[in-house]
């Protein structure tokens, strides 16, 4: 006995010749249910589980629902559309075969049918659903993982991993992007004071909040750590408007920072949120090793926006002058001054955004800047 088995569905309103069907599929190995109209037929497969029917052998004259009306059915139905039936049939006129095939038989068997040519067509047909059933558990498994890399990535990155040029962008590219490094002041104090679930809680609580922001803004999360996370704009998907997107989820991780602040434990309530914006050129691209890729920024514009947030104090927004001239028109502003970043040989130009301006505002000439 060689060749596959399977669990076979033998639909025929002759008990001779189920009878027959059935000794003969049997003697080769396979599991044999009968059915003696397509009704019945239909009824045994949406009802069969695990396993599964692997092949249907469908009569054409039946009583109740023959077998032209069951093969439509079952094509019809996204359950059972790619299971393989063979036609066997007294009913041999080439129009007979002709309209199975186009309604998607697998074959077509004249009786009285051969046993070896039933073999080897039963044996064809499930040989060719057993390589569906893995192709489709491929793909299956493929779209699972990719669905489990796309919650440990930004939407955008995630979207580069199935896009046709998605891996000359992956390789590296240079663009002018805006930078926001956000955190919290006092961390290190809580954390070190505060039970573990305390901090915890905190942390996902503010990681939510942060996180929705971020993507109702469109920005490309680099990657969060503690209570620190890295954010930029125009790219991978390029954004004209990318400072001012910056500024405003800046603002509105302020306002959300504020909002949750009074809901958590005691000493928790003792942090702050600061902000560093940025806008420069930087090397975009993918960095890591095999099995552990990150997508970066690279260049000086993150350093600038980490130390401006380093520098920033509780609820203060900085930016650096590329971006506040950028934004300078949306937004209630002011000069602090040059500041002395680490890093960096000379003091740097540094604005502080107080808040957004309303657009009607705007529109009367009513920005107000700070210098």
């Amino acid at each position: 006995m060689s060749g596959a088995t399977g669990r076979i569905l033998v639909a025929d309103d002759t008990a001779l010749n189920r009878s027959i069907l059935d000794r003969a599929l049997r003697a080769q190995g396979h599991e044999v249910i009968e059915a003696e109209n397509g009704r019945i037929a239909l009824e045994i497969l949406r009802a069969a589980g695990d396993p599964p029917i692997d092949i249907v052998l469908l009569d054409i004259e039946m009583p109740e629902m023959d077998g032209y009306e069951t093969l439509r059915r079952i094509k019809a139905d996204p359950d059972l559309r790619d299971l393989p039936v063979i036609v066997i049939s007294a009913v041999d006129e080439l129009a007979s075969v002709v309209r199975c095939i186009e309604m998607g038989a697998a074959d077509y068997l004249p009786k009285p049918f051969e046993g070896a040519i039933l073999r080897a067509r039963v044996e064809a047909s499930l040989t060719a659903k057993r390589l569906r059933d893995a192709e489709r558990g491929l793909l299956q498994t493929i779209e699972r993982q990719r669905t489990e890399l796309a919650r440990f990535l930004s939407p955008q990155v995630g979207a580069l991993i199935s896009s046709p040029d998605g891996e000359a962008l992956l390789a590296g590219h240079r663009r002018p992007v805006t930078a926001v490094f956000c955190d919290l002041r006092g961390f290190t104090p809580f954390s070190e004071g505060a039970a573990p679930e305390e901090v915890l809680g905190v942390l996902r609580d503010y990681h939510r909040a942060m996180g929705e922001e971020i993507v109702a803004n469109g920005g490309t999360l680099e990657h969060f750590a503690g209570d620190g996370m890295l954010v930029f704009f125009n790219d991978p998907i390029e954004q004209p408007d990318h400072v001012a997107r910056a500024v405003r989820m800046a603002v509105a991780m302020r306002r959300r920072f504020d909002a949750l602040r009074p809901s958590w434990p005691e000493r928790g309530r003792e942090l702050g949120f600061g902000v560093g914006v940025a806008e420069g050129h930087a090397t975009m691209g993918r960095i890591g090793f095999e099995g552990r890729y990150d997508y970066a920024a690279v260049g000086t514009v993150v350093i600038m926006a980490s130390r401006l947030s380093s520098d920033a104090a509780s609820g203060q927004i900085l930016l650096n002058r590329r971006a506040f001239a950028a934004v300078q028109d949306l937004v209630d502003g002011r000069s602090v001054g040059d500041l002395s970043l680490k890093g960096f040989s000379r003091p740097v130009p540094v604005f502080e955004v107080l808040d957004l301006v309303e657009p009607a505002t705007r529109l009367a000439g009513g920005v107000r800047s700070h210098v």
